[in-house]
């Protein structure tokens, strides 16, 4: 090769490299914000180790996208020197789309940027063939766009159960609704106009759980969901472990020491089926609790002085506990969250979870931080964790 054309070449490497230092960056001043805001960049620049004018040449980028805002109250060092003008997250000018299919029906769902909901409606399942599915989630999200006043939204995220690719947004198994390699982001995005993240609802609550719940700050965090479905997701810092195509929390057919139930795949006491709720629905029903396969109508039987209901509460909780200690002596978290309905309504349950994984492990076993909205937030956070993960690429510059 010729010298001067050689001279004219340029690696591709240090502009990629570039690209990433400024996402990982941005992303770190957008963390800290909602973090601690409102918060002066020279406390962003402290917390997050950037430079003073790094971090305000990112927030003045955050500002020009209308992630953040400087806040309306200056603040004065100890009475004395120039004010600081302090920036916070600015959660009144967008909306996202939350989306989690269950397996009796559909939560869709708007946040704010800060994963509060604003509004939700369930959607009962007609019938459970994706397209329909699919269909009428986004002719709920258009009517509860409708009624944003104003808020422009980002995007939707989509929670689901079973195994779900997130690099395609595809769900490629999910054995209670026979959904198989399903693209849910081309089929949801192509009726809603706008960008779309899918992701297995485990991982979607752990990301919920850093960005906003009582496991913000944690190092590592394992989230464990029992509910028709049951499956974990493990972050360690920032990253969540999804595993070639997406498949890792895959606990469903664990076996459980002990177990009777017969499950599907052939075998007996498969974690799924020992602990799902149906499970304990079938239970409740055997027990004369209720006639219902909903939960709810199990907690509020236990709730209302039910003692069996309570006690099949209380033996599914200690069940999961029996789970969690498996996954604890693997994994050895900081943080277990736990997504299960007896935990998070009585305190009870929640002792006998903490009892059966391990009084003695150094891990902090908590319910969900999302008692009243778990679902709803789950589908949110999927799209607020790829904003907060890259502000910059998932900005409303290209929405």
């Amino acid at each position: 090769m010729p010298r001067s054309a050689a001279s004219t070449l340029v690696s591709p490497v240090p502009r990629a490299a570039e690209r990433d230092r400024r996402r990982t960056s941005a992303s770190s001043v957008l963390r800290s914000v909602l973090e601690h805001g409102p918060v002066a960049r020279s406390t962003v620049a402290r917390l997050t180790g950037l430079s003073p004018a790094s971090v305000t040449e990112h927030c003045a980028r955050l500002a020009g996208l209308g992630l953040i805002r400087e806040s309306p109250a200056p603040r004065r060092s100890r009475g004395v020197g120039r004010p600081h003008v302090p920036v916070e997250l600015d959660d009144a000018r967008f909306v996202v789309g939350g989306v989690h299919v269950a397996v009796p029906y559909t939560t869709v769902a708007l946040l704010d940027l800060r994963g509060r909901v604003l509004a939700r409606r369930e959607l009962k399942h007609e019938r459970t063939d994706p397209g329909r599915v699919l269909a009428r989630a986004a002719e709920g999200l258009a009517a509860l766009f409708a009624e944003a006043s104003g808020r422009r939204p980002l995007g939707v995220g989509v929670a689901v159960g079973g195994w779900v690719d997130r690099e395609t947004g595809t769900v490629v198994e999910h054995e209670l609704l026979g959904w198989r390699e399903v693209p849910v982001r081309e089929l949801l995005a192509a009726r809603t106009g706008l960008p779309v993240e899918v992701d297995g609802h485990a991982r979607a609550l752990v990301n919920g759980e850093r960005l906003f719940g009582r496991a913000r700050g944690s190092r590592s965090v394992l989230h464990l969901f029992v509910g028709n479905v049951v499956d974990a997701a493990f972050a360690t810092h920032d990253e969540v472990h999804h595993g070639p195509r997406s498949a890792a929390g895959a606990i469903a057919h664990l076996p459980v020491p002990g177990g009777t139930e017969p499950c599907p795949c052939g075998r007996t006491g498969c974690l799924q089926v020992e602990l799902g709720e149906r499970t304990l629905c079938r239970r409740a029903r055997a027990a004369g609790v209720t006639d219902s396969a909903n939960p709810m109508h199990v907690v509020a039987a236990a709730a209302g002085g039910d003692a069996v209901a309570r006690r099949l509460l209380v033996e599914r909780a200690r069940a999961t506990g029996r789970a969690a200690a498996l996954l604890l002596d693997v994994l050895n978290p900081e943080t277990v969250v736990v997504t299960e309905v007896g935990v998070i309504h009585f305190e009870e349950c929640l002792d006998a979870l903490r009892e059966a994984a391990g009084n003695s492990r150094s891990a902090a076993v908590l319910p969900t931080s999302f008692p009243d909205s778990v679902l709803a937030v789950a589908g949110g956070s999927v799209l607020l964790d790829a904003l907060f993960r890259d502000p910059l690429g998932a900005s409303p510059e290209g929405i």
